[in-house]
C-alpha cells in the first residue's frame, strides 16, 4: 500500500541451505509498517530479530519472499542500487555508536555525505542543523572521547538524519546506556517520529519496546504483533 514505507511479505532466511549446518533463521514474515510509525522488534538473542533487522536495512537479501522499501521491490536492484537505496531511505543507529575516535562530532556527521555528492557549503549547514536538532549545536567541535555516552549516541543519530532517510533503523540504540540517558535518547525518537521520521527500533528489552507505537516478538524466526496494552505510547 502506498503509505506503507517497510512491507515484506512471506519473508524467509535460510542459512548453508541443504546442509547439515543448515539454519532457518527466518520464517514466512510478513510485516507492514506505515510512514511516521514507531515499531519495536523485540526478541532474545538467536530469534531471528538481526537478521529481520539486516533484510529491512538492505545490508542481506532473503532467501525467498518480497520487501519493499518505500515502495521499492529490493529484489529488482542490483548490488549498487541497493547500496544507493540504503544511503538514501535508511539512517542507522546502533549500540555502539561507532563513531571514529580522531573526528570530531560535526566530521563524524558528515561522513555519509561525503558518498552523496552533495556540495561542501550544503554539507556544512546540515550538519549543523542535525546536531542542533538532537541538542549539541555547542559540542560540533568535541571528539567522542570528549563526549558522554548519550552525547556520542546523539551524535550517531545526528549522522542518521544527515541524508533525511524516511527510515530510522536502530539496533538496541539505548543498551550501551544508563537508564536516564536511555529514557532521553527514546524521548528524543518519540521527537523525530513526532516529525515525520519511521523508527524501527530492535531491542531485547520490554521496558524500551513499550516507548513505541507498535510492538512485535520475535521468536524462533517467526513474527508475531503483540496486542496493545492500556496506557502503551
Amino acid at each position: 500500500m502506498a503509505d506503507a514505507v517497510i512491507e515484506t511479505h512471506g519473508l524467509a532466511k535460510v542459512y548453508a541451505p541443504g546442509t547439515e549446518a543448515e539454519v532457518v533463521a527466518l520464517h514466512g514474515v510478513d510485516l507492514r509498517i506505515r510512514r511516521g510509525e514507531f515499531v519495536a522488534i523485540m526478541g532474545p538473542s538467536g530469534s531471528g530479530k538481526s537478521t529481520l533487522m539486516n533484510l529491512i536495512g538492505c545490508l542481506d537479501t532473503p532467501t525467498a519472499g518480497r520487501y519493499l522499501c518505500d515502495g521499492i521491490d529490493v529484489a529488482t536492484l542490483d548490488a549498487e542500487a541497493r547500496a544507493a537505496l540504503r544511503r538514501d531511505k535508511i539512517g542507522f543507529v546502533f549500540q555502539g555508536f561507532n563513531l571514529l575516535p580522531r573526528m570530531t562530532a560535526l566530521e563524524n556527521v558528515l561522513m555519509p555525505m561525503g558518498y552523496a555528492n552533495v556540495p561542501r557549503e550544503e554539507r556544512q549547514q546540515r550538519g549543523h542543523e542535525a546536531l542542533a536538532a538532537v541538542g549539541l549545536a555547542r559540542r560540533e567541535s568535541h571528539r567522542p572521547s570528549e563526549l558522554s555516552g548519550g552525547q556520542q549516541q546523539r551524535v550517531a543519530i545526528a549522522r542518521a538524519l544527515i541524508n533525511q532517510p524516511p527510515i530510522l533503523l536502530a539496533d538496541e540504540p539505548t543498551g550501551a546506556l544508563d537508564s536516564h540517558t536511555g529514557e532521553e535518547i527514546l524521548s528524543l525518537f518519540k521527537r523525530l517520529q513526532s516529525e515525520g521520521h519511521t523508527i524501527v527500533l530492535i531491542t531485547h528489552d520490554a521496558e524500551v519496546a513499550a516507548h513505541a507505537g507498535r510492538t512485535f516478538v520475535m521468536r524462533d524466526g517467526e513474527l508475531h504483533e503483540q496486542p496493545p496494552t492500556t496506557g502503551a505510547a
